[in-house]
């Protein structure tokens, strides 16, 4: 299950509510032309997608077994909490409007603070998009969601992450434990990047 980060920010009424806000908008047009709010229209094709070991194994706080009952109740609880502000679950398609990727964005408003959590299909890894496609989801959780603060994580054995998260300019932290949703632990790498060391680096070029 998501953890916020361990930098604590505090936001003032005014920005928690300007956060919620944005996230219940789930304004997706900054995350590129094929991507829209999962809903139930997409429980088949992300089932299709996470049944993959190669895509869901180093996924940490999906549901398991991934079965098309575990994923609708993903997709709905998705859309439960981004009605309180605090999560947008997006998938990303192909031209043929087959899902190819998601993106799971866990949001604290009260500390302006979020996380990102994804996948790519596996014939799409390892393709040269992934550094691009993970830079215009932070652009959009700063500039969009309007957070001030993003921690994410990388399982131990999973270096392609790392090296994205890395080349973004987040800032390692050592580890941290992930709890997943069975209550089991997975040890991890962690980072964080705040905004103004985001706009500092990127100066508005990322995506």
């Amino acid at each position: 299950m998501s953890a916020p980060p361990k930098t604590v920010l505090t936001a003032s009424p005014e920005e928690e509510a300007a956060i919620r806000q944005a996230v219940r908008a789930g304004d997706v047009r900054g995350l590129g032309l094929l991507s829209e709010v999962a809903g139930p229209q997409h429980v088949t094709g992300l089932t299709t997608l996470l049944a993959d070991p190669a895509v869901s194994g180093p996924i940490y706080d999906l549901p398991r077994p991934i079965t098309r009952e575990s994923i609708a109740a993903w997709v709905a609880e998705a859309g439960r909490l981004q009605l309180a502000g605090e999560a947008v679950l997006v998938v990303s398609l192909d031209e043929a409007g087959d899902v190819v990727g998601y993106s799971r964005f866990t949001v604290w408003p009260e500390r302006s603070s979020a996380e990102i959590a994804g996948a790519r299909r596996a014939d799409r890894q390892n393709a040269g998009s992934g550094t691009a496609g993970a830079a215009r989801s932070f652009n959009w959780m700063f500039e969009t969601l309007g957070v001030r603060l993003i921690g994410v994580t990388a399982a131990l054995d999973n270096p392609r992450s790392a090296r994205v998260i890395e080349a973004a300019g987040f800032t390692p932290m050592g580890e941290r434990d992930s709890l997943r949703p069975d209550g089991s632990v997975r040890k991890s790498f962690y980072w964080e990047m705040t905004r103004e060391a985001w706009r500092s680096k990127w100066g508005g070029r990322a995506g």
